[in-house]
């Protein structure tokens, strides 16, 4: 596939929690700025924004489904680049699904 629908997309970025370790925080030797985590336990913190009732990740620009972009998307999280590895090549699974149909965008 030519274009990476993730790059255009955002819906799972406004659509669930996100939770990793601590060692992944730039205070920590990792590359994830701190400002966009909060604690939320000795070891485990939250990407900023996606615990709201409607999540949106602080770290998203843009418009869901139109022109939305990670503006740490080099830095991102274990669970930020795990998430949806198929997608690039046009393959979505049933998370991605949920995320885009939660948006009221067709699945991939």
């Amino acid at each position: 596939m030519s274009s990476n629908p993730c790059l255009t997309c955002g819906a799972c970025c406004a659509s669930f929690r996100v939770d990793f370790d601590c060692s992944e925080l730039e205070s920590e030797g990792g590359r994830v700025p701190d400002g966009l985590a909060v604690p939320l336990t000795g070891r485990l913190v939250r990407m900023r924004g996606t615990d709201h009732v409607q999540p949106r990740c602080a770290a998203l620009s843009g418009k869901v489904g139109e022109r939305a972009s990670c503006g740490i998307h080099e830095w991102r999280p274990s669970p930020c680049r795990e998430f949806g590895e198929r997608a690039p090549m046009g393959i979505g699974d049933d998370a991605c699904a949920r995320a885009r149909a939660r948006h009221g965008l067709a699945p991939i």
